[in-house]
């Protein structure tokens, strides 16, 4: 409930000062107007000591000058009505009591409602205020119907030495003095500007073609919320160029009931009810709705309504924006799928698995000792056979010499005997 000044800001003078200031307290929670005395010549901002009926309290010039006439005009408060007014500024020592005030009113709150519960009463304590003298604290409950607290006052009396003064508030009035965040991420509009609360009905989701979601509809304090009934008078003002009674609409292959309406896009969507199932659904602008029902009552037959349908005109068509945001937008990365490459399947056993492995070693050692031996008695082959055409060559030349004994040479593995030996064995 902040207002702001905007005469003050100005280096203006006025000739004719208003003798009355509104004091807000409790940043904004409270509010009343005070006299202004010449002497005093308190101005917008100044923390001020206003007198009351029982000592005195501390607040926030919040209005001056002109403004305040107007405030008052619009809170319905009569000039004459005011008799209080303000004592001096703020010194040190004041705002010293007064914090020490603020300090104690959430200890307060939390005793005052452990006493309202083991009474047995049906109120929920919502905020406390202390004055600035602390000679009086203000409880401020809700309830959903009367309680009798005089037997709580008296206990509240007894704990806490000062003068109780037990204030009923409405749900929206709790929620204004403790605030918050709405669903839209701003702070509340009822503790920040919204004063009056005017009566918020379903009817207003309806106009507006919002869906009955009381988590989604309610705000803070438990109620619909306050904005429903923001942009209602524009809804209310669209909607009367739609035609009535136009839920349904009789053609040749069945009813066509109306699914969704766009209000500022001027579209009704229709659909077939069959037994089983529901047909496509169909659009139609106003003016095709309002040809089709005068032609109907005029009793003319309707064969389809997917005829007038302009879907294709109008949801496919794409709107031109200007840019004012200067940021250009890339498309989308497509990602490339990676083929996972399909693991053996691991044995169960893993002794059997090493046993395995050890028998396969060895079968390759084996095969390769076995191709190595095969390559050295190739290579003694070839040398044996290599020798004895040598040998033949020369016993053709020599008919008349002695034959060799071939069969001393015939050994596996070993080529044939030398020269020398052959001599040797002839002496």
């Amino acid at each position: 409930m902040n207002t702001y000044d905007w005469i003050s800001t100005m280096d203006i003078e006025d000739a004719d000062p208003f003798e009355l200031v509104e004091v807000s307290f409790k940043n904004g929670s409270r509010k009343s107007f005070y006299k202004n005395e010449a002497n005093q010549k308190a101005i917008t901002g100044d923390m001020v000591v206003v007198e009351t009926g029982t000592g005195y309290d501390i607040g926030r010039v919040s209005l001056s000058g002109e403004l305040v006439r107007l405030q008052m005009r619009k809170k319905k408060v009569d000039e004459e009505s005011v008799m209080h007014g303000i004592i001096r500024l703020a010194n040190e020592r004041d705002m010293e009591r007064l914090n020490e005030a603020r300090m104690q009113e959430n200890k307060t709150m939390v005793r005052s409602r452990a006493i309202a519960r083991t009474l047995g009463l049906e109120m929920k304590i919502g905020d406390v205020e202390y004055q600035g003298d602390k000679r009086k604290a203000t409880f401020y409950y809700t309830a959903d119907g009367r309680v009798d607290f005089r037997e709580l006052i008296r206990h509240y009396a007894k704990e806490f030495r000062v003068k109780i003064e037990m204030r009923q508030i409405g749900a929206r009035q709790e929620s204004a003095r403790i605030g918050g965040l709405g669903s839209c991420g701003r702070e509340l509009c009822c503790s920040t500007w919204l004063s009056d609360f005017k009566s918020v009905s379903t009817a207003a989701a309806r106009y507006q073609n919002l869906a009955i979601n009381q988590s989604k509809l309610s705000g803070q304090c438990g109620r619909l919320k306050c904005c429903l009934n923001y942009e209602l008078d524009s809804y209310l003002d669209a909607l009367d160029a739609f035609p009535k009674h136009a839920e349904k609409i009789e053609t040749d292959l069945g009813t066509a009931t109306l699914m969704k309406t766009d209000i500022f896009k001027g579209l009704l969507f229709y659909s077939y009810q069959n037994e089983n199932y529901r047909g496509r659904i169909v659009s139609l602008t106003v003016n095709q709705v309002k040809d089709l029902l005068t032609r109907t009552k005029s009793g003319e037959k309707i064969f389809d309504l997917s005829v007038h349908e302009t879907i294709k005109t109008v949801e496919n068509e794409e709107m031109d924006y200007e840019d004012v945001t200067g940021v250009i937008e890339l498309p989308p990365e497509e990602k490339k799928r990676k083929n996972k490459k399909r693991r053996k399947p691991k044995p169960k056993n893993k002794g059997a698995a090493n046993k395995n492995n050890q028998n396969k070693g060895s079968q390759n050692k084996n095969t390769q000792n076995k191709n190595t031996q095969n390559k050295n008695t190739q290579n003694q082959k070839k040398k044996a056979s290599g020798t004895a055409n040598n040998k033949t060559e020369d016993n053709k030349g020599n008919a008349n010499k002695s034959k060799p004994n071939f069969r001393k040479n015939k050994r596996r593995g070993r080529g044939p005997r030398n020269n020398n030996n052959n001599n040797s064995n002839k002496k």
